[in-house]
């Protein structure tokens, strides 16, 4: 079970949250930021029982709307960017008329939860493709550029380097330096 957890920001938070799951015999899958996977389903009980302990830090278990509303944003991202792509020009749009909420209400949930807002995921999705195709593809910066709505090969390689540290092409090239090493070992 996924419980998206408000106001939980840094390590100590999920030290904390951590702690209030291990009080109350609940086992923890995974923790990261704003989200806690759990091997039980809990009650009604149990989820107002840890919503009320968590709120004593300062923290706050969202209802089971909004973190239904949370998993269709990343859903709808993850599509689009690996699957479909056909919508991320005009994306806040498309998730808007998806999700049935304005795009405005969405972003702020999903940054209050997330601690990103749900551009800067898209676009280190968008990164994570991009990668994949220059690993993986013969495809050019300007294909690539095209295929996942960047504006021109500029603005890919600017956001490429800002979230990655290298530019698309260097990035390549190490890529391609380490399988040839492998190759020869």
């Amino acid at each position: 079970m996924i419980l998206y957890v408000k106001n939980m920001v840094c390590i100590r938070c999920k030290l904390i949250v951590e702690s209030e799951l291990e009080k109350m015999g609940l086992h923890k899958t995974s923790i990261v930021l704003g989200e806690v996977v759990i091997k039980e389903y809990i009650s009604d009980t149990q989820w107002a029982e840890l919503n009320s302990a968590l709120k004593k830090s300062g923290f706050e278990l969202l209802d089971q709307q909004k973190s239904r509303d949370i998993e269709k944003i990343k859903k709808c991202v993850v599509e689009l960017v690996h699957y479909s792509g056909e919508h991320l020009k005009n994306f806040p749009d498309y998730l808007s008329k998806t999700l049935e909420h304005d795009y405005s209400w969405l972003n702020n949930l999903f940054f209050e939860v997330q601690n990103i807002t749900i551009e800067n995921f898209l676009l280190k999705h968008k990164i994570e493709r991009v990668k994949e195709l220059l690993v993986y593809n013969k495809l050019n910066l300007s294909d690539i550029a095209a295929q996942l709505k960047f504006r021109n090969v500029s603005q890919l390689s600017v956001q490429f380097k800002e979230i990655t540290g290298f530019t698309p092409l260097h990035f390549r090239q190490i890529r391609n330096l380490r399988s040839i090493t492998s190759k020869n070992m």
